[in-house]
């Protein structure tokens, strides 16, 4: 199993949902006969709607990134953001999610895999946000190698966010293209 495997860490101040994860844990959910339906079915969907190619979907980014950034007013949405950010205490959460992917990450790597670790940009207000800076100081302490980050170097005048967490689709183009180039550089290195 090698490959390279990235987290992102800024989603790591929020509780593990053990509903979830029991949910696509269990190995007998389903039975046998239904996997092989499903798996049926996935492969004719496959073959009759193939994904595009990065070709096909080329001219499409092309137009997208040569339109100016959004003038979207989000500001409602980002005091709303703002407010739960600072009223949100991840301590307890981020702790507890940065110990179980130090695990996980020795268990990946012990199977040949690279992890790296990033963290996606949010809107100013909420970048320096109680929330946002405490999950980040437990996250960098707890994996202080700098090799094991990836920077994400953009033009943040050039990003728009819908709610001041989540990219705009043009921003969210820019941020995965940064995030390509410096994976490149990462794959570079031993």
């Amino acid at each position: 199993m090698a490959g390279i495997i990235l987290i992102e860490t800024n989603v790591l101040s929020r509780p593990i949902d053990v509903a979830l994860v029991e949910r696509y844990s269990r190995g007998d959910a389903e039975p046998l006969f239904f996997r092989s339906v499903r798996a049926l079915v996935a492969a004719y969907e496959q073959r009759r709607h193939a994904p595009l190619t990065h070709q096909q979907v080329a001219p499409d980014l092309r137009r997208l990134m040569e339109q100016p950034p959004s003038e979207f007013d989000s500001r409602i949405y980002v005091d709303r953001a703002v407010q739960q950010f600072y009223a949100e205490d991840p301590t307890d959460a981020a702790r507890s999610n940065a110990k179980r992917i130090g695990e996980l990450i020795r268990m990946l790597e012990q199977c040949g895999a690279r992890v790296f670790l990033f963290e996606l940009p949010y809107a100013e207000p909420i970048e320096g946000s109680r929330a946002a800076a405490t999950t980040r100081e437990i996250i960098h302490t707890a994996f202080p190698d700098s090799k094991r980050w990836l920077a994400i170097e953009v033009n943040r005048g050039e990003l728009r966010w819908a709610d001041g967490v989540h990219l705009d689709e043009r921003s969210a183009v820019i941020v995965t293209q940064a995030l390509e180039h410096t994976m490149a550089s990462a794959r570079a290195m031993p």
